[in-house]
């Protein structure tokens, strides 16, 4: 039974691990172009939870198969989050980014709260759920007295964010627009002169960052299928936790410190306390970064002078 509840925690870790991770590739993006911390990002990933929420309530009267159903709802979250994503960089960000680093700081916290405020006057303030889209799955172990069982919807869940941590990590590192970003993090002023468009690769990364984040706003209704207006914050937070943690301005850091994140929160509510279980996230985060500074994957910066 203790080597099955191990497994079943494990599995319920990694797929919170695989939110966390979407969301925090968001955070680790902006901060590697700008170096600073887009603190309205997790209110995205909220906006995000609620399209998805509205679109499978309407493609729940039609007929559409539910693949397709995925498809378009994946699709329309994230693009209406490009374009808050897109927003917030133009109004929060763009105005300031010559200003004081604390500027775009309180910025990011004022659009946060202007995002939570809209989305509770549009939605209210009731907490909204979600029938479950994607249901069965396997079982094991079941002749030990605990149950394992593996859903068709975590799956789908680990199988997404591997297929999107792939797919950015190439854009990243094999695309002419990944060598735009790597070339605003070292100089925004040199890249300029080379001939890139800085404010078009900024832009481009906050919608790319914010169009993850809708992914992990609909994984988390799918799962959870209980949502309300302030679910970003913690989670938020959380997701900065774990880009830290892994090593922010890295994308597989990010990835890694959303699992790390997830795990943590899964085994301790498990095996010892749920009351605890943010706490015992955030004490993780500070005794690894009095060893490891920079986060696991995390590169030191070195400045020439």
């Amino acid at each position: 039974m203790d080597i099955a509840y191990f497994l079943q925690q494990l599995i319920n870790g990694v797929t919170l691990g695989s939110v966390y991770g979407l969301i925090a590739i968001g955070y680790t993006m902006v901060y590697g172009i700008i170096g600073m911390i887009n603190f309205a990002h997790g209110d995205i990933f909220m906006v995000g939870a609620f399209i998805a929420l509205i679109s499978f309530i309407l493609f729940a009267l039609t007929s559409i198969a539910l693949p397709i159903v995925l498809l378009l709802t994946l699709l329309i979250a994230m693009v209406f989050t490009a374009c808050y994503g897109w927003t917030v960089e133009k109004l929060a960000y763009k105005p300031l980014r010559k200003s004081f680093r604390l500027a775009p700081l309180i910025s990011a916290l004022g659009m946060s709260i202007v995002l939570q405020n809209y989305v509770q006057a549009a939605q209210g303030a009731r907490i909204k759920t979600l029938q479950p889209v994607i249901q069965g799955g396997f079982t094991f172990m079941e002749d030990t007295g605990f149950t394992v069982s593996l859903s068709y919807l975590q799956i789908f869940i680990i199988l997404v964010t591997i297929i999107l941590m792939a797919v950015f990590t190439l854009l990243i590192t094999r695309t002419a627009l990944g060598r735009a970003q790597r070339a605003c993090e070292q100089d925004r002023t040199m890249t300029a002169l080379m001939g890139i468009n800085v404010d078009r690769t900024i832009s481009i990364t906050f919608i790319i960052g914010s169009s993850l984040a809708s992914v992990a706003g609909m994984m988390f209704v799918m799962y959870y299928g209980v949502i309300d207006f302030y679910i970003g914050f913690l989670a938020g937070i959380k997701a900065f936790t774990a880009a830290v943690l892994g090593g922010i301005g890295s994308i597989p850091g990010a990835m890694l410190g959303g699992l790390l994140i997830g795990l943590i929160e899964v085994f301790w509510s498990g095996y010892i306390s749920i009351e605890y279980k943010d706490i015992a996230a955030f004490t993780v985060l500070v005794v690894v970064l009095i060893f490891y500074p920079t986060g696991f994957l995390g590169k030191p910066d070195i400045e020439k002078v």
